[in-house]
């Protein structure tokens, strides 16, 4: 369901969007830290921080099941870790889109959903690329999750990314804050999924 409202000025349309925060110590980082302050509030916004709610790792599925069904965008936020996502949210991913729920035969749960990464690298963005230190783009190390969007019938849609976020200043990590809530409630015009 698409809804008016207004951000920073601007009216956009929006949706019923479900951020889960995995970052296993937010209250030290400055930029995942900031990004969840920042959406505090938004209406059609609701933020689950995985490592506070499952702290001792044991995943409700239903309830994560249910809370992906009442949500049309689903925005995995997390810091890049060792060109990955962080432990929970694999876990999570494992335990929560189960075989005949978000894939396989049976019910296509996600199919039509929109899943969007939003993501703090520390390092900058001429490392990941061909010929940088890293040599690979952040699209290419990502491609596991495109490939679970693909699998499960959902719209993968172009990442949030914030380079360089280890020496980032406080004016750049708030002008990121705010261009991130602007940027995960306006529609995407070019959304990636493969053919069924």
């Amino acid at each position: 369901m698409y809804v008016q409202i207004m951000i920073f000025g601007k009216e956009v349309s929006t949706m019923n969007v479900l951020v889960l925060i995995a970052h296993p110590h937010l209250k030290q980082s400055r930029v995942n830290r900031r990004w969840k302050q920042e959406l505090e509030g938004v209406p059609n916004v609701t933020i689950h921080d995985l490592y506070e709610q499952y702290s001792d790792e044991s995943i409700d599925i239903r309830r994560e099941q249910e809370l992906l069904l009442s949500h049309e965008r689903i925005v995995f936020q997390f810091p890049f870790y060792w060109y990955s996502t962080p432990p929970l949210l694999k876990k999570w991913l494992d335990e929560v889109f189960t075989y005949g729920w978000a894939y396989g035969p049976g019910d296509k749960a996600l199919r039509g959903k929109e899943l969007m990464l939003a993501i703090s690298v520390g390092g900058p963005e001429n490392s990941y690329r061909v010929g940088g230190y890293n040599h690979y783009t952040i699209s290419e190390l990502t491609r596991p999750l495109q490939a679970t969007a693909n699998l499960t019938g959902m719209y993968f849609l172009p990442h949030f990314v914030l380079y360089g976020a280890v020496s980032a200043g406080e004016e750049t990590v708030n002008r990121s804050a705010a261009d991130y809530v602007q940027y995960i409630n306006t529609p995407q015009a070019r959304r990636y999924r493969m053919a069924p």
